[in-house]
């Protein structure tokens, strides 16, 4: 199992993936966490999914796990492939239960009552490419199976 997860190889397509998604989730589980970036932080973040989404508080806490240590861990490139997937999972669900009623583009003009879904199949598909290619160069998993 530990070859599964950890395996990858030597290459840039992985660090460039994992790097893409980490950091650009890095802010959002910060605000999440610290309340970074003028976000509300972990207290207050966890009452919005619980008491405003009706979220159970276990998912609400994977959530904010997912996107902080997730991409925390996609940054430094340790068990990119799992994160990834715990990434698309994390992201389906946010399609489903936030963005799809509000069709596939972005609200770039305001003329949308929320924002649409395009955004969320990017990372989607990054995180897909980094679950079957794994972390690549400069990454922790590299370290771990030489």
């Amino acid at each position: 199992m530990k070859h599964m997860i950890f395996k990858t190889d030597n290459d840039w397509t992985g660090l460039i993936t994992r790097l893409t998604i980490g950091l650009v989730m890095f802010p959002h589980g910060a605000q999440k966490v610290f309340g970074w970036f003028d976000g509300p932080g972990f207290s207050k973040e966890m009452g919005f999914f619980t008491e405003t989404l009706h979220l159970p508080w276990l998912i609400a806490l994977l959530v904010i796990i997912i996107e902080f240590f997730g991409a925390v861990s996609l940054i430094i490139g340790f068990a990119s492939r799992l994160w990834s997937m715990a990434v698309v999972m994390l992201f389906i669900g946010i399609i489903f239960t936030e963005h799809l009623q509000n069709g596939f583009f972005m609200n770039w003009f305001g003329s949308q009552k929320g924002e649409g879904y395009e955004y969320h199949l990017l990372i989607i598909g990054l995180s897909i490419a980094t679950f079957i290619n794994g972390s690549g160069k400069f990454s922790i998993d590299k370290q771990i199976t030489t």
